[in-house]
């Protein structure tokens, strides 16, 4: 089971998600998309909340609020931290998100630890915690067969914009042929390359007998 949470700081709103236990976790890890980001609370459990980026959007694009909202539902969502102030909420993408057999369900390590960012969260914030909470939904996706999907249109799309790339070098090789061509008949036509024709014996070379 996956919880989804909206977020409306923005314009348009965006959701939040976060696994039911640590084995809902795993598959989340597993799953994952290119596009999402992945938030916890930096050296004590919690839950796992990603946060899905639009097309062309990367991780220094994400505003402040929305930023805020994960922080303080990953917060709300820790044991531990939900009772601590001045905690440090982590997040990276999810493709830095290094799983070894050797782990437990829901640990896991990164592959690079620059690429991870920190956001301070001084307390609890109740009303943001509430806000998302009332629009908070259970649903049973099935992950693996949405990334498939996922990754099924993305090859789809590189073909077809291999295919376009083919098209666009064809017109532009006729483009520079017919240029070509035409430069030569510019110079053929040229009157220092032209010359008329004369019969040997003075006469024009249309004239009749």
């Amino acid at each position: 089971m996956v919880y989804y949470f909206t977020s409306n700081v923005v314009s348009p709103p965006v959701t939040l998600f976060m696994g039911y236990d640590k084995y809902e976790n795993e598959d989340l890890i597993k799953w994952g998309w290119p596009e999402d980001v992945w938030f916890h609370v930096d050296k004590v459990s919690s839950a796992h909340v990603y946060l899905r980026l639009k097309e062309g959007q990367t991780i220094d694009d994400i505003p402040t609020a929305v930023l805020e909202d994960a922080a303080q539902l990953v917060k709300a969502n820790s044991i531990t931290g939900n009772k601590m102030n001045d905690v440090d909420v982590i997040y990276t993408m999810w493709s830095n998100l290094k799983k070894t057999d050797a782990m437990e369900p829901g640990q896991v390590a990164y592959f690079k630890d620059r690429e991870v960012r920190k956001i301070r969260v001084a307390k609890r914030i109740n009303e943001i915690v509430n806000r998302l909470n009332k629009t908070k939904r259970e649903e049973h996706p099935d992950l693996r067969a949405e990334r498939e999907a996922r990754d099924a249109r993305e090859r789809e799309d590189k073909k077809r914009l291999q295919r376009e790339l083919k098209e666009k070098q064809k017109e532009e090789e006729k483009r520079k042929q017919e240029e070509a061509e035409l430069k030569s008949y510019t110079t053929l036509m040229k009157p220092e390359n032209m010359k008329s024709k004369k019969c040997t014996d003075g006469n024009d070379s249309d004239d009749f007998m």
